[in-house]
């Protein structure tokens, strides 16, 4: 992060503008909005800041900048010519003085840069790219813009009127904030963006009282699937809903990019699970998840892939169930698909597999039960879940029952991540291809003819 996002309170503060031209007349209007108190020089002014003079009451001082004199008392300064030599010098004068400044179109002068911004005022949102590609930050505005509706800016100050009265009448933290991402995605807010302002604080009013009265004592809990790891491949109501909990309780198979995304205050807890190293054991991580709901709390149970296949959701949900806590089931791309695609391993296709079986290959009492038999058909893939450890035995046993030793097969590293790496080979050759290829987990093991594919499907090059 090169530069550190921050909003500066610059009512009344005084701020220097040297430079006189369009540019500069584009950042004048700019600060203008804060309320700031503005002064440009400049050896001659363009029509246009001269059209702001009183409109903005500016002071306009007719001199060339030369150093500490003129730029003195000033909280922030502006250099926005076409002189290199000045903007220099304006730099390295703010700099002596610790005073904030901006050189237009040169970020190695700068201490801050101006981002796009969307404004829904008191609501908000700046975009930057650090000064890199300023042209990029502005579509990245447009985009926005148009998911923000300018009743927001209301809807934030009709929430400002009402928030001592919210915290008079719901006094505990937790449910504050239920009951506020109630109104903000409910039909309060609809009103707002109606221009209904009037039915919407009588319906505020109204939901005050009942939740008051009536607040929720016991918290939920999501079961959310992260996919296999790249943070787009997240389902919308996903990402609402780690944004939304208190307290996330997630596994090792989450990627970092997806935890880049729980809200900075919501708690963190780790409760993965590799062999013969568990964090907590799985009854343990159901009994936290019923406790942290009937504490309140809003939890989300991250897990990598989906909850549901090789995930231990079903064992969760149903402790939840028992202790009637409510609950929500978020499904999520499972590894097989997921690392598959990424990989241009097609799970089925007409010419090569007809079927797919999702299989996991874990030891237990230092053995993988399998039904080895009914995993030989010659018309099918073969996904292999937490198999990395057992990968010499898993080959070795559908060889000895039937498979061709000649038969494809491939061990994906990390999938659908930066880090992703695809080693291919055959039943007998993979498990030695993988001692010459360093391999990290988490991977998945595919088996059948579909493996042969890769090298003319494959698309997702990934850069490191």
């Amino acid at each position: 992060m090169q530069f550190f996002p921050v909003f500066l309170r610059l009512n009344q503060q005084k701020c220097l503008i040297v430079g006189a031209g369009e540019i500069a007349a584009r950042k004048i209007e700019i600060l203008s909005k804060s309320g700031a108190l503005i002064t440009v020089l400049a050896p001659s002014f363009s029509t246009t800041v001269k059209s702001l003079e009183k409109k903005l009451a500016l002071t306009l001082i007719q001199k060339e900048f030369d150093g500490l004199s003129d730029a003195q008392g000033f909280r922030l300064i502006v250099s926005a010519t076409n002189n290199p030599t000045i903007n220099a010098l304006v730099a390295d004068t703010a700099n002596s003085l610790n005073i904030l400044v901006n050189v237009v179109d040169n970020p190695k002068l700068c201490q801050f840069i101006f981002p796009a911004i969307i404004d829904r005022s008191p609501i908000i949102a700046a975009i930057s790219s650090g000064g890199t590609a300023p042209v990029l930050a502005r579509l990245l505005k447009t985009r926005i813009e148009t998911l923000i509706p300018y009743g927001y800016g209301r809807l934030s100050e009709l929430a400002g009127n009402y928030r001592d009265k919210v915290k008079a009448h719901i006094q505990n933290p937790q449910q504050r904030r239920f009951f506020w991402e109630q109104a903000f995605q409910g039909g309060v807010a609809e009103l707002i963006f109606a221009g209904q302002d009037k039915k919407a604080e009588d319906t505020l009013n109204e939901e005050i009282l009942a939740y008051a009265t009536d607040a929720k004592t016991r918290g939920e809990v999501y079961l959310v699937g992260a996919g296999p790891g790249d943070p787009d491949l997240l389902t919308l109501r996903a990402l609402r809903l780690i944004q939304q909990a208190d307290i996330v309780v997630y596994d090792r198979l989450v990627s970092e990019d997806i935890l880049n995304l729980i809200r900075r205050d919501a708690e963190k807890i780790y409760v993965g699970k590799q062999r013969d190293q568990h964090t907590l054991p799985q009854e343990s991580i159901n009994q936290l998840l019923t406790r942290l709901a009937l504490e309140g709390h809003r939890v989300v149970r991250l897990k990598g892939g989906d909850p549901f296949i090789f995930g231990r959701g079903g064992e969760e949900i149903e402790t939840l169930m028992e202790n009637n806590i409510n609950f929500q089931v978020v499904p999520g791309i499972t590894a097989a698909s997921g690392c598959a695609s990424y990989a241009g391993i097609p799970l089925t296709h007409r010419q090569y597999a007809q079927s797919c079986t999702f299989v996991t290959g874990h030891y237990q009492d230092n053995q993988i039960n399998l039904n080895w038999e009914g995993l030989v058909n010659p018309n099918q893939t073969l996904v292999i879940y937490m198999g990395l450890l057992g990968l010499k035995h898993i080959c070795e046993s559908l060889i000895e029952h039937g498979c061709s030793k000649d038969l494809p097969a491939a061990l994906i590293q990390q999938g659908t991540t930066k880090h992703q790496k695809v080693i291919t080979g055959t039943l007998e050759s993979l498990p030695q291809r993988i001692l010459t290829h360093p391999v990290k987990a988490p991977t998945l093991i595919i088996v059948g003819n579909v493996v042969r594919l890769h090298d003319k499907l494959t698309w997702f090059k990934p850069s490191i």
